[in-house]
């Protein structure tokens, strides 16, 4: 895989954890103040445009990447999720759900090297 590719995997990830990050704050602002309010819309579009991103580069790369090369690059996303939830959205970090995402890396990392 050449440095071109590896950042477009790496980006196509930023993207995924973007999407789901903007998504999950839409949905939690509308608790308090229903599905009426800018904040909301913005949010929500930015998610789906970060999502329609994730969507088209992973396309790109299953178009001239084996499935089994580009996947375990999504896996990681799971880290990713996890500690900007935790930072930006003030979410709790579990020892088992450190040790579960530990795992997951540790086999995306024995995956892609096989």
């Amino acid at each position: 895989m050449t440095s071109v590719a590896l950042l477009l995997v790496l980006i196509s990830v930023a993207a995924l954890v973007t999407g789901e990050l903007l998504l999950k704050h839409a949905m939690q602002s509308t608790i308090a103040r229903g599905f009426r309010q800018r904040t909301f819309v913005a949010f929500l579009f930015g998610g789906v445009v970060a999502m329609g991103i994730y969507f088209m580069l992973t396309l790109g790369l299953l178009q001239r990447f084996d499935l089994s090369y580009v996947y375990p690059f999504q896996g990681l996303s799971v880290i990713f999720i996890s500690a900007a939830a935790a930072f930006l959205l003030k979410e709790k970090l579990t020892l088992p759900l450190v040790i579960g995402s530990l795992l997951i890396t540790a086999g995306v990392v024995l995956v892609s090297i096989s």
